[in-house]
């Protein structure tokens, strides 16, 4: 019977620790390493890179900077781990994506490596837009390009909104966004007297963009104040329901009236925002 390999060692410790998580990733993916580790490809990564997206996220949110440290790092396992598979096909190693994105940071901002001059923060803006249409050869890019088609439609819509507002394509006040949202309301009233189903999926569509486009222009992100928005709905029915049940009902049994009162009670029970 031939004798098991010895075990692969971990790195030496007096390595600094980047160094260090991409020679335990070679080693993962070794003969040496390990099964669950070798079955993996770019596809089946896809949604582990998700959820840790989302998990930094939700460390964000939560405060804990501990929590961050540990969600961040796994994020970054998935750039190693990604740019190791990368690497036994020969395409790019994590030395190549490390300077890659070293070169882009020193090329767009001229005004810190070179000798362009900017007025803030709006200025750097732009000026990111330009130095990325200049990066693609042959026809000049389009401001919208590299916007990801996977993102969560609200944050897609912010995104596109923000890159055609800083090449000039915006309202001059929140006054005209607020006129949008007025005017796409009133289509979607159109739409839905004429019953025109495929009429009223347009116009419902026009009237997310705007309602996006008027929290953009007034400085917030839609996806964060849809989701403070569940929160306070989920916190405010689940308090009818306790209620409910306090009385000894079901909810189902409740008449639409009866639940908003009681959702009326709850709502005064908040503090002001």
């Amino acid at each position: 019977m031939a004798e098991p390999k010895p075990k692969p060692l971990p790195p030496p410790a007096s390595l600094p620790p980047i160094v260090r998580l991409v020679q335990i990733m070679a080693i993962l993916r070794s003969p040496q390493g390990c099964p669950w580790d070798h079955k993996q490809t770019l596809q089946t990564l896809k949604n582990h890179l998700v959820e840790e997206s989302h998990e930094v996220l939700d460390a964000i949110d939560s405060g804990d900077r501990k929590k961050l440290c540990d969600e961040l790092g796994d994020l970054l396992l998935q750039v190693v781990f990604q740019a190791q598979l990368c690497s036994e096909e020969g395409a790019f190693t994590f030395d190549d994506v490390a300077a890659t994105i070293v070169a882009k940071l020193i090329r767009r901002h001229p005004h810190v490596f070179g000798d362009v001059t900017v007025g803030g923060a709006d200025d750097v803006l732009k000026n990111w837009e330009e130095i990325k249409k200049t990066e693609k050869e042959g026809a000049p890019r389009s401001t919208l390009e590299g916007v990801p088609k996977s993102l969560p439609a609200l944050h897609r819509a912010h995104l596109v909104q923000k890159r055609a507002a800083r090449v000039g394509f915006d309202w001059d006040n929140a006054g005209g966004a607020l006129d949008k949202l007025d005017e796409e309301i009133a289509e979607v009233r159109e739409a839905v007297a004429a019953r025109d189903d495929a009429k009223v999926r347009d116009e419902i569509g026009d009237l997310l963009f705007s309602i996006v486009n008027v929290s953009r222009f007034l400085g917030h992100n839609p996806e964060d104040l849809l989701h403070a928005s569940i929160a306070k709905f989920s916190r405010r029915f689940q308090a009818v329901e306790d209620e409910v049940h306090r009385a000894g009902k079901k909810m189902s049994d409740c008449p639409l009236a009866e639940l908003d009162e009681i959702w009326n009670r709850v709502k005064s029970r908040e503090p002001a925002a």
